[in-house]
């Protein structure tokens, strides 16, 4: 069939009108810079290796180009991808300007920060078995204080580069509130470690019970006599001084009941000969009362 060039020319010339008036409309648009903050992406890690350090999450872009492409373009266009599939344990560096950072077609890349990135790939090591420490947060009611805190399971595995895993003291969970608490508060939370370098063998949650209980309140007693813990005639001892003062712990209740009697003040006179001895003063209490202080600690001691 015979080629006629003039054949639908009113649609020919339609369409160069219009490709005339798209590119003058757009040739007629500012050249605009913008900044964008886009995450850092890994591919193909090697199998048995990690990335240890801290290396940053994100990278700052600016790119350039039309205004109208560019108001439009979308932080998820443009990438910073690092290709790791050929590297080996050790110090890397790698070159952002590399075709690192891959943006839709028109757009120029201006600046990348960092323009390099320092990584340090090691083997991973043997998992490693760490404790978990809950984080308790806020503080119970008034006249109330934190017992035992109690996790179940209290370790987990860990997996991860050589020296962050070597490292590695605990594991951490999420926050567990305590505040305005009167009783004991029992919840299961998520387990996780605080470098990202590092990762659990398998997820876990763990349930921790925080015991809530009464504050202790301190008492100290005055002018307690001291005795002999000995069967010593009473009459051939003489202790200088006579009368200390003991400080002790324990509950509100129990501290408000307690008598002076319900101590013992005692200095051992075991196997003592006639003579002049400076010897500890030692306190008898019962289980739920903790002495903290005996003023003055010891004694002068005379045996006739």
């Amino acid at each position: 069939m015979a080629y006629h060039p003039f054949r639908d020319v009113w649609l020919k010339v339609v369409s160069v009108c219009l490709a005339v008036l798209l590119w003058m409309t757009v040739a007629g648009d500012p050249v605009v810079e913008r900044g964008l903050e886009i995450p850092l992406e890994f591919e193909n890690v090697p199998v048995g290796l990690g990335i240890a350090g801290d290396p940053p999450d994100t990278v700052s872009v600016r790119v350039r180009g039309n205004s109208r492409v560019v108001s439009r373009l979308d932080s998820d266009e443009v990438k910073a991808i690092l290709d790791l599939g050929e590297e080996r344990p050790g110090r890397r560096l790698f070159d952002m300007f590399a075709g690192r950072v891959q943006v839709p077609s028109g757009i120029e890349i201006t600046s990348v920060v960092p323009t390099t990135i320092a990584l340090l790939l090691e083997r991973e090591g043997a998992p490693r078995t760490v404790p978990i420490v809950p984080d308790i947060e806020g503080e119970p009611a008034d006249g109330m204080i934190v017992g035992r805190i109690r996790t179940d399971p209290a370790t987990v595995d860990v997996i991860g580069p050589e020296t962050p895993l070597t490292e590695l003291r605990e594991a951490f969970t999420e926050p567990v509130s305590v505040a305005g608490a009167t009783e004991n508060v029992e919840t299961d939370v998520t387990v996780g470690v605080a470098d990202p370098a590092l990762r659990l063998v398998e997820p876990v949650s763990t349930r921790v019970l925080v015991e809530i209980v009464r504050a202790s309140v301190e008492r100290t007693l005055y002018d307690l006599t001291v005795v002999s813990r000995d069967p010593l005639d009473t009459g051939r001892v003489v202790f200088q001084p006579a009368r200390v003062a003991v400080s002790v712990r324990g509950a509100d209740g129990t501290m408000r009941d307690l008598a002076d009697d319900t101590l013992r003040v005692y200095v051992d006179l075991a196997g003592l000969r006639p003579g002049q001895y400076n010897l500890p003063v030692t306190v008898e209490s019962s289980d739920n009362v903790r002495v903290t202080n005996i003023d003055p600690p010891s004694v002068q001691v005379s045996v006739r």
